[in-house]
């Protein structure tokens, strides 16, 4: 069975729609072909991939509560395809947001479910992700917190020759537990829905989200978006952002 997994974010890199993209990937059996979805030049490879697939799972996060207006045109092909070619596919979506509750993208499920009517082809379902920038940035942390083990156990080889310091190993353990704890619900629904890509099964929609209190959710949605906002040029959407002008 071919599995054809589609990122469908326009961001180039360290987006969340890669995360959840590569766990489902790790759920899933078969032939496995990941594909980036953000310009009109990459239509023409992604519909050739899926000619001869069994499943498409698409990952993408939510525009204005909706489908990210860059692929909506590529859809529109994909269903062309599909009924001119009478293709038999089974259809999965991955969507996130940066809200707190998965719940949020229930459009844009509803516009896949609909797209399935339209193109005959089977909706499996999927998975709404709730505060999915913040479970971004968690694995983002922990490859920096890896980072860090492996600086302190380098020290401390050469200053004691003991490859297991006790206290930096116990410091990643509960870190890495956190982290875990966080995308504890993502892993459970992602792997479900692995299952049922692999046997082509429908899923249905679930929601989940990460796994902290809303009002912490809310403090750190805000300092992050902050910080984002200063690195990106200012706080109000490039205020203090260089500016260019036509002579």
């Amino acid at each position: 069975m071919k599995t054809v997994f589609i990122n469908c974010s326009p961001k180039k890199r360290l987006c969340a729609s890669a995360y959840f993209l590569s766990l489902q990937r790790l759920f899933t059996r078969g032939k496995k072909v990941s594909e980036r979805l953000r310009t009109p030049a990459d239509h023409d490879r992604i519909l050739e991939q899926i000619r001869d697939a069994q499943a498409v799972v698409f990952c993408l996060p939510l525009y204005v509560d909706g489908v990210p207006s860059h692929v909506l045109p590529f859809l529109e092909k994909m269903e062309a395809l599909c009924r001119e070619n009478h293709l038999d596919l089974s259809v999965y979506c991955i969507a996130n947001n940066g809200f707190i509750e998965g719940r949020q993208n229930e459009p844009l499920m509803q516009v896949f479910e609909n797209f399935c009517s339209r193109a005959g082809l089977a909706w499996g379902g999927g998975v709404g992700i709730g505060g999915g920038v913040m479970l971004n940035v968690t694995r983002i942390v922990f490859v920096v917190q890896f980072a860090v083990l492996l600086l302190n156990v380098l020290l401390s080889v050469v200053n004691t020759g003991n490859p297991f310091p006790g206290g930096p190993w116990r410091s990643f353990g509960e870190n890495a537990a956190f982290l875990l704890f966080f995308n504890l619900g993502v892993l459970c629904y992602l792997g479900q829905m692995g299952s049922a890509i692999s046997k082509r099964s429908f899923f249905g929609r679930k929601y989940t989200r990460i796994l902290v209190p809303s009002f912490l959710f809310i403090l750190f949605a805000d300092i992050f978006f902050v910080i984002i906002s200063l690195f990106e040029g200012g706080l109000f959407r490039g205020w203090l952002a260089r500016k260019e002008y036509e002579a």
